[in-house]
């Protein structure tokens, strides 16, 4: 099982490089070469952190990407919620079809509980947390 698929740590991963320097743009080629990211995926998560507002950018030979929020705004749920949509331990389905049975299903009452704790921790994470993770280590 997977909480983070792909596309979500190579955003996180590109938001975190993105942070070094917020007000300074960077190429999605740099980002592609420092965190080892394939350089379609960068451009296609950039597109799209660009459409939700996270990120900006500017074309020319000074252009790139840069972050249009702050690292210390930019929290891991919005990003999870934006590649993957809701967090979801179990989507409850039976033969592809929902559940008849989650109303009074035990283990889907727990897994709500779960599913809970998971946002709120996600919450609490934001990219700045993450770099100063890794300015710690």
């Amino acid at each position: 099982m997977n909480i983070i698929n792909k596309n979500t740590d190579y955003a996180i991963r590109s938001l975190i490089e993105m942070s070094k320097a917020p007000s300074s743009f960077i190429s999605s080629r740099k980002i592609s070469e420092i965190q080892g990211i394939p350089l379609q995926f960068v451009r296609n998560i950039l597109q799209v952190l660009v459409k939700e507002g996270i990120v900006e950018s500017k074309e020319g030979a000074t252009g790139g990407v840069r972050l249009s929020k702050s690292p210390e705004e930019i929290k891991l749920i919005d990003i999870l919620k934006i590649f993957q949509g809701d967090i979801k331990v179990s989507e409850c389905m039976f033969r592809k079809k929902i559940c008849t049975r989650q109303s009074i299903c035990e283990l889907r009452k727990r897994l709500v509980v779960i599913e809970e704790k998971l946002i709120n921790e996600f919450e609490g994470i934001t990219i700045k947390n993450l770099v100063n993770d890794i300015e710690e280590n």
